[in-house]
Order: structure tokens, then C-alpha cells, then sequence
């Protein structure tokens, strides 16, 4: 790891503050798995800097899942809150650099931010489109198969709410959070116990991150 003040290691790096972001790192929490919340990613790989706002998917909610979208939101703020999950707003993401080590099975990553570097075993993203993440996987020179998010997957690299052509409904965003926060658990702390529950309320719309 670089000799740099201004370089943290973590176990994971979500890039993301929104419902997602915010979604995978309560479920981290949950588990006892240390975690970085920040603001979008502005350059995929090696790339040039992508145009974040063109990755705002158009499709319209209705007024009901707007208004579980945003309760389901200030649910987690609150959780994030009292839970000192670490949220940095104000700290966004411009790149994003793959550390090859010959003695691990799987790479490290660094997250360059304009205050320092953040180094991770697993990265989740929460805004991409799917166009921009086999041009990511490329960059680094992996092989892309159909399946892109498996082949994120294998090199440490996890998605929450990002959907192949609309946004996933806020459910669906919860399901996605708990199945990446198991994942990212179990090989973290392959041997742990079983984390305590009581995240989210076993009602309502947040009963599908129930335990």
C-alpha cells in the first residue's frame, strides 16, 4: 500500500450515496463488515470521465413508489446515523485502479478521491450502465461474457440498483443489498457467526431485508 497520509484501508468501498449505496452499506453494517460510503464514480478504469449524469435512468416512478422510495431512503439515513456507518457525501470518487497481487486470488482495488486514495478488497457500484462497465472490464483486461455482473464478480466488483435498462424497483434494491452484503460476509468472514438482526423493521416495505 502507498506510503500516503491521505490513504485508508477498508474492506469495502461503495460508491454510491443514494438508496443503494446507502442500502448495501446497512446490510454490511449488519454483518460487522467494515465499509466507505461515497458519491459517484466520475471515470470507469482507465477511461475517460464518464458523463455520470447521463447514467440517471428516464424511466418515470409513480407517486407510490416514489413515496416508499424516499421512506425506504430516510429509514437508512436515520440507520446510517445511529449506526456510524461511514457516509462521506461530500467525498466523491474520480477513479478507479485494479492492484493485481500475485499471492491473492483476488485483486485489490484503489478508490482515488481528491483527498487521498482508498483501498479495498471488494468495490460495490450503484450507478453504472451496463455499456460502461464491459468498457471497465475491458480496461483492465478481462474477458467479458454474457454475463457482466458475474464477471464483476470474480474480480471483487458488485452491483446494487443498477439495472440493464430501468431502475430496479426500491424492492428489488433491498433484495439486491442483502444477496451483496451476504456475499461480500461470507468470504470475508467465511467462519463468522450469524450477525444480530434488527436493521430494518420486519413490516411493512422493508420486511424483504428482514432476518
Amino acid at each position: 500500500m502507498p506510503g500516503n497520509a491521505g490513504t485508508e484501508q477498508t474492506t469495502t468501498v461503495v460508491i454510491g450515496t443514494g438508496l443503494s449505496g446507502l442500502a448495501v452499506a446497512a446490510e454490511l453494517r449488519r454483518h460487522r463488515v467494515d465499509a466507505i460510503v461515497v458519491d459517484g464514480l466520475d471515470i470507469l478504469g482507465q477511461a475517460q470521465p464518464a458523463n455520470t449524469t447521463s447514467l440517471q435512468r428516464c424511466d418515470a416512478a409513480d407517486s407510490g413508489t416514489l413515496r416508499e422510495r424516499n421512506e425506504i431512503l430516510r429509514h437508512l439515513r436515520n440507520y446510517a446515523a445511529s449506526h456510524s456507518v461511514d457516509v462521506r457525501n461530500t467525498t466523491r470518487a474520480v477513479q478507479l485502479t485494479m492492484l493485481e497481487a500475485p499471492d491473492q486470488a483476488a485483486p485489490q482495488w484503489q478508490v482515488h478521491t481528491p483527498t487521498g486514495l482508498l483501498v479495498a478488497d471488494h468495490i460495490v457500484l450503484t450507478r453504472c450502465a451496463h455499456s460502461q462497465l464491459r468498457r471497465m472490464l475491458n480496461d483492465f483486461g478481462i474477458a467479458v461474457g454474457r454475463n457482466v455482473a458475474a464477471a464483476m464478480r470474480a474480480i471483487g466488483i458488485y452491483l446494487v440498483g443498477v439495472g440493464e435498462l430501468i431502475t430496479p424497483s426500491p424492492k428489488e434494491v433491498l433484495r439486491q443489498a442483502k444477496t451483496v452484503g451476504q456475499a461480500i460476509s461470507t468470504k470475508v468472514n467465511p467462519d463468522g457467526a450469524h450477525p444480530s438482526t434488527g436493521v430494518f423493521p420486519a413490516t411493512g416495505s422493508f420486511a424483504v431485508l428482514g432476518c
